[in-house]
């Protein structure tokens, strides 16, 4: 066997950096480098992306199907896990019908994936329960910017930050998690951009910025909606794109009419005259750029934080132009493409809602047979349905929702109570220690298909060497489920067919084949007849809705406040060195050296307070649950907040957060919640530590 050297692309976060990997004619991947040129990264990579091959290595690799005896899991052949599968998967079906099953898809899995998933459930099993971690990211991204803007993803491409005067960064701290926008920032801030960073914690980002806000937790809308007062108070809104392109300005004006930066200063914490500044400064560019991330998404009020940044960008027509826009930043590599295919309850491909009738007989016909009608669950939603016993099976791949969903507690005896958990993966996660089958899934190294980056960039990934083991990628081994069952409505010989298959029946994709997508280093949505080059700027002449609604929003106060029991307000974060919950990027020894075990970070003035030395032992309570750790100091967060990363499965924050929702999305909170601290002795080894040496305290 020859070594041999494929073009792909880096399976960590949203930004999609392309790459090359290498196999050394052995069938071991042996390198990574960076694509030359390449329209995002241009030549770089993050130091996840280059530990891209601990993520896949064969060590702690699952690789042949495993069930559940008693307490330990016992190999068994393909044939006999799925005809397992399928016998249980069927009769749950028989007593309990589709609303009792439902499938948990993949940010981190394939465009071709995540649509063989979504069709699984919808025409084999009937449901419209099929969900996956944009539920707890960006699910009021696509709520929220559908509602005013017609369409739910980034507006505007990454080089677009060369162009903007102003960039604002709001609830996001790219330099940790999207490193190579982060440093794309960076630069144009050094050649002249203006920043301005809004964001409860000096990030990195922060320390650099002309401006930063540094605004409770929670209290976006307030701070927003103080904006707008001041914008259409000086006559700094640009009236014809308003007059133009934009629906009830009135009814907004009217709204913001007497909620001044004075008024809210009190809710945000921030300076008035420094609000009015920023304000100013976004207003009167002449091109500026919004990007945000979860801590605008992840609390009770995430959908509403969304329109209202999008009110903002709107009332200063700063849309639909280079250098402009309003740009999420997607957290998984593939977690825009996972919502583009349809793998949440209310959508299929493209955004067609799953409850008109017009949008089930296209599916129908096209995929010749009945399709689910019932209103689908969320992953919460499902949650809460097997604790009360209406849900009785799960298919989960790609996903850890023992550690990255809230109230870890919950979740856990959710998946004891399932009649059958089935979970497809690389190594053994906190859920797949609960599965009852365990199947073997190939990495993104080891096939074919696309990623779908944030700017909505589609691109291809290529395998560079054979699935480990017995591993299979996840639309085979979907299909091969489906086969057992006597469905043949999933029937494909290749990736490209169900890429095929899926740009047919998604008009964003439609332009789009596996060839043309080679050659043009991917291509972003929507790439259709009228766009075959696709688009890098959405909402240049017109929106989908036609008129773009500028919608009032009014401020809603986080679900758990602090109080004398629980004084402390906790919010999440991620670090530069790790990445989701931490399966993929704890197996390189040149990331995990750099943040072992897991941390909270405290304001040293909180610490005093408590008695707590640096790096101490610490105990952290919340209403929902208790955990062990160490205190780093850090002026980075402000006296009354902490912060604790969700990467670390011996030190799970997600035993605190709070599973109060967003009504329109049902996002959890998970960005605010009450806690205590007490200091722990001094040679008290916290469990944090014990865990991560393998042993018991």
């Amino acid at each position: 066997m020859q070594s041999k050297v494929v073009k792909t692309i880096c399976p960590f976060c949203g930004v999609g950096c392309g790459m090359y990997l290498t196999q050394d004619g052995q069938g071991k991947i042996c390198g990574v480098a960076p694509q030359q040129g390449h329209p995002i990264s241009q030549g770089k990579l993050c130091d996840k992306g280059w530990s891209s091959v601990y993520a896949i290595s064969p060590e702690n690799r699952i690789t042949q199907p495993l069930k559940r005896e008693r307490d330990c899991f016992v190999p068994i052949s393909w044939e006999e896990a799925l005809g397992a599968i399928s016998t249980s998967l069927q009769d749950i079906l028989a007593a309990s019908g589709p609303q009792a099953v439902g499938v948990i898809s993949s940010a981190r899995a394939t465009n071709e994936d995540n649509y063989a998933a979504q069709k699984f459930a919808r025409v084999v099993l009937g449901t419209n329960n099929i969900d996956h971690c944009a539920r707890i990211c960006h699910s009021p991204t696509v709520a929220g910017l559908k509602h005013v803007l017609g369409s739910g993803a980034m507006t505007n491409s990454t080089k677009d930050l060369f162009e903007a005067e102003v960039i604002v960064v709001f609830g996001a701290d790219p330099t940790e998690n999207h490193s190579v926008i982060g440093g794309q920032i960076i630069e144009a801030k050094l050649a002249g951009a203006i920043l301005i960073v809004v964001d409860p914690r000096v990030t990195r980002l922060a320390k650099l910025a002309d401006i930063h806000l540094q605004l409770k937790p929670g209290t976006n809308i307030a701070l927003i909606n103080a904006m707008l007062h001041v914008i259409i108070n000086n006559h700094w809104h640009d009236k014809d794109f308003i007059n133009n392109r934009c629906e009830g300005f009135d009814a907004l004006e009217k709204h913001v009419d007497k909620i001044t930066p004075e008024s809210v200063a009190a809710i945000t914490g921030v300076d008035s005259s420094l609000l009015r500044q920023a304000a100013q400064q976004y207003s009167q560019a002449g091109r500026a750029m919004i990007l945000y991330g979860m801590g605008v998404t992840q609390f009770v009020s995430g959908t509403g934080n969304v329109m209202a940044l999008a009110d903002l960008a709107l009332i200063c027509g700063h849309i639909g132009k280079p250098g402009t826009g309003i740009n999420p930043l997607r957290g998984q590599n593939n977690v825009q493409g996972a919502c583009d295919m349809g793998c949440l309850p209310n959508v299929y491909p493209g955004y067609q809602a799953a409850d008109e009738p017009e949008t089930q007989t296209r599916f129908a016909t096209a995929w010749g047979g009945e399709v689910a009608t019932a209103s689908g669950l969320t992953s919460l939603g499902m949650t809460k349905a097997a604790l009360a016993g209406q849900f009785r099976a799960q298919i989960i791949f790609g996903e850890d929702p023992v550690v990255t969903d809230p109230d870890q507690n919950h979740v856990r005896e959710a998946c004891k109570a399932l009649d059958l958990l089935v979970v497809a993966e690389l190594t053994m996660t906190e859920t797949a220690k609960l599965a009852d089958y365990i199947l073997p899934a190939a990495s993104f190294a080891e096939k074919e298909g696309t990623f779908t980056n944030c700017e909505r960039r589609v691109q291809r990934i290529h395998a560079v060497t054979s699935p480990y083991g017995e591993a299979m990628g996840d639309w085979q081994w979907l299909q091969a489920l489906a086969t057992e069952m006597g469905s043949t409505l999933l029937n494909w010989h290749c990736s490209e067919a169900v890429f095929d298959e899926m740009a047919s029946l998604t008009l964003p994709y439609q332009g789009m084949n596996y060839r043309n997508l080679d050659l043009n280093h991917g291509l972003q949505w929507p790439c259709n007849p009228s766009s075959p080059q696709g688009t890098a700027i959405l909402h240049q002449q017109q929106f989908p809705i036609g008129r773009a609604r500028l919608t009032p929003v009014h401020y809603v106060a986080i679900d758990e406040p602090t109080d004398e029991r629980y004084p402390l307000l906790l919010t999440t974060n991620r670090l530069h060195f790790h990445y989701g919950c931490g399966s993929m990027s704890r197996k390189s020894p040149l990331l995990e050296r750099e943040t072992p075990p897991g941390i909270l970070f405290i304001n040293p003035r909180d610490a005093r307070a408590l008695s707590i030395p640096r790096y101490g032992p610490i105990g952290v309570y919340s209403r929902r649950g208790y955990i062990e750790t160490r205190a780093m100091f850090s002026n980075d967060v402000p006296p009354g907040v902490v912060s604790m990363p969700y990467h670390f499965k011996e030190a799970p924050s997600n035993q605190l957060t709070n599973t109060a929702q967003d009504p329109v999305t049902k996002m959890p909170e998970l960005k605010a919640c009450a806690v205590a601290i007490i200091a722990l002795p001094a040679n008290h080894i916290p469990r944090a530590v014990w865990q991560l040496r393998g042993e018991e305290p």
